[in-house]
């Protein structure tokens, strides 16, 4: 049986999102939408990226429409996300939105998917400043229920946005992150290069993550100031989010200042680098929606510790120690036990090659664009929904 030809969807890719800076703007949701709009042309899609005025724009994007509105800033992100998108998708002709990054435009002539990375903000309200978490909140709910798909970065994800946001889950599709083939083991003296560059010690403990209270990094000071272990330093790697005072101060009253070292935002291409030189990798968060540098340090053949909560054990497989998050006293005994445990940490090192390896942005890709063939065309039927727009 002749299997019937169907040309790639026009997909038009809410990029506003996309940063260039060095900060904690181009972390985690800037990597998703990057990676997405470079796989998805290969999974069967016809991409236009939606961007700002000074986005940062990636060679392998087949259409860039660029906005005169300065969506840098927020308040005028979310009115352009209302306001403006609705007509640019008209005037392009889409077949389908993709809101990357929870919200999407609430009148839209074409079908819309919705991304959900986590409900932090539902979860964990105080820990956000209030105008993100209004917004977050009222517009996460409105657009999940206007979309005709919602992608979930994890099972669990997709668990609590069911629950939380009283979506029907047949409506919802887990979609994992991958994880960029740069992320790999170097060979040695690559490593101690870049750790004499940096005038780094032969073992230190690596967590990579916006500094915000979220990831836990108090708790873990406290557990790493418990290890009593001088030739030993910790590196919070990320860029300034919010609320981060409060740890600045506390290094400073435990006095380890000399130890724990805070390089900023890390940049894509030294990132790997940061990884290999470490002895263990640290994420304890309260809450994730999924973890990508999880992904990231095993990758790169790190032993991970990380959260017993949330999609954290989902993100690590079977490659990774788990503690609770809430209790420094198993944090610091788990950081021991790697630190001391030589076959305990080749072991993880082992499982969490075989792990990272299964999870690849080009699967990302395919399975997204799944995604939008059943918010186009229904549950696998060819006929397109009578919402489409037609091809021109």
């Amino acid at each position: 049986m002749d299997i019937p030809f169907r040309p790639p969807i026009h997909v038009a890719v809410n990029a506003h999102l996309l940063s260039g800076d060095r900060s904690y703007r181009s972390a985690g949701v800037h990597q998703y939408i990057a990676h997405l709009l470079t796989h998805l042309p290969d999974a069967g899609c016809q991409v236009t990226a939606l961007v700002g005025p000074d986005a940062a724009l990636l060679d392998r994007v087949q259409r860039v429409v660029r906005s005169r509105w300065p969506t840098r800033w927020a308040v005028v992100r979310v009115m352009w996300e209302q306001v403006a998108q609705p007509r640019v998708l008209r005037r392009l002709g889409a077949e389908l939105v993709h809101a990357p990054v929870f919200v999407g435009p609430l009148v839209s002539p074409c079908p819309l998917v919705v991304t959900v990375h986590d409900l932090s903000f539902i979860r964990f309200p105080r820990l956000f400043r209030p105008h993100n978490r209004l917004y977050l909140t009222a517009l996460t709910r409105a657009s999940v229920h206007k979309a005709r798909r919602v992608i979930a970065v994890s099972a669990h994800a997709a668990a609590e946005t069911a629950r939380l946001l009283d979506v029907d889950p047949a409506k919802i599709s887990v979609v994992h992150h991958g994880v960029d083939p740069d992320f790999t083991p170097l060979p040695p003296d690559e490593i101690a290069a870049f750790r004499a560059r940096h005038r780094l010690p032969e073992r230190y403990i690596l967590s990579l993550g916006t500094l915000e209270p979220r990831k836990n990094l108090l708790r873990l000071v406290e557990a790493f100031h418990r290890l009593r272990a001088p030739d030993l330093e910790l590196v919070l790697a990320g860029g300034r989010g919010w609320y981060y005072q409060e740890l600045f101060a506390r290094v400073k009253e435990l006095g380890i200042e000399d130890r724990v070292l805070f390089p900023g935002y890390v940049p894509r291409d030294e990132l790997v680098l940061w990884y290999n030189a470490a002895t263990v990798f640290a994420l304890p968060s309260l809450y994730e929606g999924f973890g990508m540098p999880i992904l990231e340090a095993q990758a790169c053949g790190v032993p991970v510790l990380t959260s017993d909560c949330a999609a954290l054990p989902e993100a690590a497989g079977d490659g990774a120690l788990l503690v609770d998050p809430w209790s420094v006293e198993e944090i610091a005994a788990g950081l021991e036990r790697l630190l001391g445990d030589a076959a305990l940490g080749e072991q993880l090192r082992e499982k969490g090659l075989i792990h990272a390896s299964a999870h690849t942005w080009r699967k990302t890709a395919v399975e997204t664009v799944k995604v939008y063939r059943q918010a186009v065309f229904g549950g696998g039927v060819t006929a397109r929904s009578a919402n489409c727009p037609s091809r021109s």
